[in-house]
């Protein structure tokens, strides 16, 4: 009877340390990564690989490793390695000095039989950061679009309507004159955590 009461105790413990590690507060999950290739095919011919409106870097880029959690409230949480280039001289290097910043662009609602809405061309930005000469990079603060909203509940979601993370090169904000930060090319996106089942 001891016996039986304690694997009915333990298996509610488990039970419970599942539920309380279940995040109602997190919105997604990214845990692996791509790096941008500038071309692709269209009707067999090369045009740039643009995504979000967004055109890619010259030359192609690789990232070992990308983890992000983004919450509810627009927080995101995430570390980047490995963002270096893939091709040129300048293989296997940053490229020099350089900040980067993450993008988040939402999906749109859609109609079935459709699985996908439209990528929604209005970027929350995250701080911009400074990527290390081994392209690590660490970012911690909001994403905000250019109106200071954070991104909407229904961003989109885990199975084919998944939003875009891309990994950016930005000119850095200046002081002097007020300018803010201006995100340019992507050289990486985010890819999402397998859905629960």
């Amino acid at each position: 009877m001891k016996i039986r009461n304690f694997v009915v105790v333990t298996t509610l413990l488990a039970a419970g340390t599942a539920v309380a590690g279940d995040r109602p507060d997190v919105t997604f999950n990214f845990t692996g990564a791509t790096g941008v290739q500038p071309f692709r095919s269209q009707a067999g011919v090369p045009v740039l690989n643009t995504v979000a409106g967004v055109n890619p870097g010259g030359t192609p880029w690789g990232m070992t490793r990308f983890e992000a959690v983004i919450k509810s409230n627009g927080e995101i949480k995430a570390q980047g390695k490995g963002v270096l280039l893939l091709g040129g001289d300048g293989i296997g290097t940053r490229a020099g000095p350089r900040q980067v910043i993450l993008s988040l662009f939402c999906r749109g609602p859609f109609t079935a039989p459709a699985v996908a809405g439209p990528v929604v061309q209005n970027a929350f930005n995250s701080p911009t950061v400074v990527l290390n000469p081994d392209g690590d990079f660490d970012v911690r603060g909001m994403l905000t679009d250019a109106t200071g909203a954070t991104p909407p509940v229904d961003c989109g979601n885990s199975e084919d309507n998944r939003p875009v993370l891309l990994v950016r090169s930005v000119t850095p904000a200046n002081a002097e004159t007020g300018a803010p930060a201006i995100p340019g090319a992507w050289f990486a996106a985010g890819i999402l955590a397998p859905a629960k089942r």
